[in-house]
């Protein structure tokens, strides 16, 4: 591959959808990719495999300094030796255990140097975020507040060291290399931390569980709050690295419906079986669940067009939702006009005859939507008649899902399909007429 004259530059093919771009002014080289944006390094210094792909290993050597980014360096393999929780199954007397609120952050080991993940990988805090803490190891969680994971991810991940990390606090719960049980611990760390002398770093929360109905307030408050759950730690316990039963957590899982779309196949012990069940929320959401399902499940799965129930923590900013796990099939397997296989569904695509026909929202009380945004090819359509609103929806060229709701008088379901039109709009959806 040839090299770039000052002025020039070129699409470099990567592991993003779309090309990297690879440019020379004045001898220096940029690359549109995240691991060139992200070097704490001089400009001139900075270099990514695009770039050393593009010029070769030796010329991006001279050119540097004989020094690569710290991204291009060969990574830590082995995690930190961190205490992992199990989750509580509902048999263990949680009455004394002490209590805090699971946060929805970053888990972050402090080694006395540097934060490094649960895979030993190193967060690139800037000096001033490091400042003050103590040179013996600290676990916690790098944590911005309730319901900010992606964006806390985004700041912690980066490695420009920028101010964003302004943002960020690390709240520690534990001190694995203090001496002494958990308790012992607290102490430790209650006078090792000071705001004043680390104003980014803080001791997480812990109290006694009174029982049982201590726990389910006290888990009903912090998610009424957008917490994500409890932690349970038992009193007078070691630090033990792995899992283990001194530390639990606790969260409520909400269960929801979908639509069956596709089978994925299993691999490694599951090869032959099923791997996880493509699946489709009433909004038209699809995404995969994977887990929850016994031997027997995985070799004789729902069918294509049935409905389950699955169980999940929460939803992403896409309205995906979190960690799903399937739970059971549910007692109506089936629903009129369910989805078809996707293949079926697929090779319709494009097919006028196939392709649900839009009624003009003047001619009758149903009104007609599709969405077609480059990512998705998806209908929805709404009908009123009387008290009933009924909804069917899917990908363009398939049946699609239907489903009923009864309203209080006419009235309400008018009201009812209006604010639904109005959901639909907001997201993007284009009234069809003929």
């Amino acid at each position: 591959m040839p090299d770039l004259a000052d002025g020039e530059s070129i699409e470099i093919k990567g592991s993003a959808a779309k090309p990297y771009v690879v440019k020379n002014v004045g001898g220096v080289y940029s690359c549109s990719c995240p691991a060139w944006r992200n070097q704490s390094l001089a400009i001139e210094r900075r270099t990514c495999k695009h770039i050393r792909k593009l010029r070769g290993d030796a010329a991006e050597l001279e050119r540097t300094g004989g020094e690569l980014p710290a991204a291009a360096k060969k990574k830590t393999s082995a995690g930190p030796p961190l205490l992992l929780a199990q989750n509580w199954d509902n048999s263990v007397d949680l009455k004394d255990w002490w209590i805090s609120e699971k946060l929805d952050g970053v888990r972050a080991y402090w080694d006395g140097k540097q934060f490094l993940s649960r895979q030993g990988n190193q967060y690139h805090a800037p000096d001033w975020f490091t400042k003050g803490l103590p040179t013996q190891p600290l676990d916690g969680e790098l944590w911005l507040d309730r319901g900010k994971f992606q964006r806390t991810v985004s700041i912690v991940r980066r490695q420009d060291k920028s101010d964003h990390w302004k943002e960020i606090r690390f709240v520690v719960f534990d001190a694995p290399e203090a001496d002494g049980d958990f308790e012992n611990r607290l102490e430790f760390l209650t006078d090792c931390l000071r705001p004043k002398k680390q104003p980014h770093a803080m001791l997480h929360g812990q109290a006694r569980c009174h029982g049982l109905d201590h726990l389910r307030e006290e888990l009903a408050r912090v998610e009424t709050l957008g917490g994500e759950g409890l932690m349970l730690r038992q009193p007078g316990s070691n630090y033990e690295v792995g899992r283990s039963s001194t530390l639990l957590k606790v969260k409520t899982f909400h269960d929801a419906e979908a639509v069956v779309l596709d089978h994925q196949p299993g691999r490694g012990k599951h090869k032959g079986k099923l791997g996880a069940l493509v699946v489709q929320l009433e909004d038209g959401t699809e995404f995969s669940v994977g887990t929850g399902f016994s031997d027997a499940e995985r070799a004789d799965p729902p069918p294509v067009g049935s409905t389950i129930t699955f169980r999940y923590q929460e939803l992403t900013d896409g309205g995906v939702p979190r960690f799903p796990s399937f739970a059971r099939v549910s007692k109506q397997a089936s629903r009129s006009g369910t989805p078809k296989a996707r293949k079926a569904a697929t090779g319709a695509r494009g097919s006028s005859k196939a392709k649900p026909k839009p009624v003009p929202s003047s001619s009758a009380a149903t009104r007609y939507y599709e969405l077609s945004d480059g990512k998705s090819n998806k209908f929805w359509e709404v009908s009123v008649a009387a008290c009933d609103v009924t909804v069917r929806y899917g990908r363009i060229g398939a049946d699609g899902t239907t489903k009923t709701k009864q309203l209080a008088d006419a009235d309400a379901a008018k009201a009812h399909a209006e604010k639904l039109i109005a959901q639909k709009t907001g997201k993007g959806y284009v009234e069809k007429t003929t």
